[in-house]
């Protein structure tokens, strides 16, 4: 572990290794409260980058991803104006109950108007945009294809970093903050090692889920009354998918698996696997149109926890954010926002006590409250599958899981239902608010239907037993 030299900064100085969605939101935040932000990036940025352009630092870029709600708000609030320039570039807008089909566990939800709305582009298209607005704050400062080789210290404290750049020599960067956002390779475990400090424990749940994607030719000529497609995997089925509009005139299919359940990669085989989903719908339209991609695959989609909020001790002046602390199967569409969130948590912790003794330690702490509500549907949903592997279902877990069995149901017959049902999954409300009791008499009255006409809850146990442990 390199140890400082002696230069002494003039000016308060945070790095942020590495420059995916979660590091650029998290050095916009700092620059609120430092004058000078470098973003260390693996990846050669090209300033002439096209909207389209892919990142090999970022694989899964070529797969459907959602920004929530929640997510778009806070992009919104650090980027004033950001949302516009998704539209100009041509990013369609969808209103998720209106716009959408949703096949769920239990059947079709109903289709009518709402506020949920959002727009839908491709992950790059998203990336860039957010760049180009970090890009022309003065404060930032890009160090592209470069790598943190390790970091400086100072007795209990991180003091800045090493860095390499192709064909150049090794130099350091003196630093009053340091923040990775490295995501699922971050090697934070091994640098607190060497450094003396006991490495994070970690909880990783599986359900080996793997998806398929391809891009599609959007046909002028093609009727239809949507503008997504959501067909979810009924437990213990396997399969699911999803299409959507996307800017430029495309739609992006991606399939997935569950249980090594891998959507396959050739043209008949992924049209085969479309056929065999519970509803033809993507099958079926997909079929007519014009492909403009080869066939993606995707497979590191395990739920991974750094339990960097349980230490004892951890060095001060430094942080760990998004996928490096917490990466969610992907499936559900949360990874984003998460971040989004953690990066807002920053951001208060900063302006309550500033870059003082005890940050690093109370933002860990503050991030793991903000990661548990995501954390608990990714991996209460991957539970459902008895071939996922790693970690314990709570008796929470469990008993949620019997609640909602009953909300589906009613999702897929009362409009309020389904509304608060995307509200929650958007992270506009908690999953409380599914025991308001309005919502509440709703499950009691059709779990006490579903019983005098004979049907039986799952594993034989009565829910209306057990509301009162999941309320608590």
């Amino acid at each position: 572990m390199g140890s400082a030299n002696s230069c002494i900064a003039t000016e308060k100085t945070a790095v942020v290794m590495g420059g995916s969605i979660a590091g650029m939101l998290t050095a916009q935040v700092l620059t609120k409260h430092f004058d000078r932000v470098i973003i260390v990036e693996r990846d050669l940025l090209k300033e002439t980058a096209e909207k389209t352009e892919q990142r090999p630092g970022v694989p899964q870029s070529l797969h459907a991803h959602a920004l929530l709600i929640r997510g778009q708000q806070i992009l919104e609030h650090l980027f004033p104006g950001i949302i516009t320039e998704l539209a100009d570039s041509d990013a369609p807008v969808i209103n998720w109950t209106a716009d959408s089909l949703w096949l769920s566990i239990r059947g079709w939800v109903p289709r009518f108007d709402s506020q949920l709305i959002t727009r839908t582009c491709s992950r790059n298209l998203l990336e860039w945009t957010i760049r180009k607005r970090l890009t022309a704050n003065d404060r930032v400062e890009w160090k592209t294809a470069t790598q943190v080789t390790d970091l400086l210290t100072n007795k209990a404290s991180v003091s800045g970093v090493r860095i390499r750049t192709a064909n150049e020599p090794e130099v350091e960067i003196i630093a009053d903050l340091v923040v990775d956002a490295t995501g699922r390779n971050s090697r934070t475990p091994h640098w607190l090692q060497a450094m003396g400090y006991e490495p994070p424990q970690e909880t990783v749940v599986n359900s080996f889920l793997g998806y398929a994607s391809r891009w599609y030719e959007f046909p002028a000529d093609l009727q239809k009354d949507w503008k997504a497609v959501y067909i979810t995997t009924q437990a213990p089925g396997t399969r699911g998918g999803v299409i959507y509009q996307v800017e430029g005139n495309r739609w992006i299919v991606t399939l997935s698996g569950v249980g090594r359940d891998y959507p396959p990669t050739d043209e008949a085989g992924f049209l085969e696997f479309a056929r065999s989903l519970r509803s033809p719908i993507i099958y079926e339209t997909i079929k007519k149109l014009q492909p403009l991609s080869p066939i993606y695959a995707y497979k590191r989609t395990e739920n991974c926890l750094h339990h960097y909020e349980k230490l004892s001790r951890f060095p001060e002046n430094f942080l760990v954010v998004g996928d490096a602390v917490c990466s969610f199967n992907p499936v559900y569409g949360q990874g984003m926002t998460t971040a989004a969130l953690g990066a807002m948590t920053l951001d208060e912790c900063l302006s309550k006590q500033g870059n003082s003794i005890g940050l690093s330690r109370r933002f860990q702490k503050q991030l793991n409250k903000v990661i548990s509500v995501p954390w608990m549907i990714a991996t209460g949903e991957d539970f459902r599958w008895s071939t996922t592997e790693g970690g314990q279902t709570s008796l929470i877990n469990k008993l949620m899981q019997k609640y909602l069995e009953q909300l589906l149901v009613l999702q897929t017959q009362s409009p309020e239902v389904h509304q608060l049902f995307l509200e929650v999954m958007h992270m506009q409300k908690q999953p409380k608010a599914f025991f308001h009791p309005r919502i509440l008499m709703q499950v009691l009255k059709q779990v006490f239907t579903s019983q005098g006409q004979g049907e039986n809850l799952s594993n034989g146990e009565s829910l209306a037993t057990s509301l009162p442990a999941v309320v608590e």
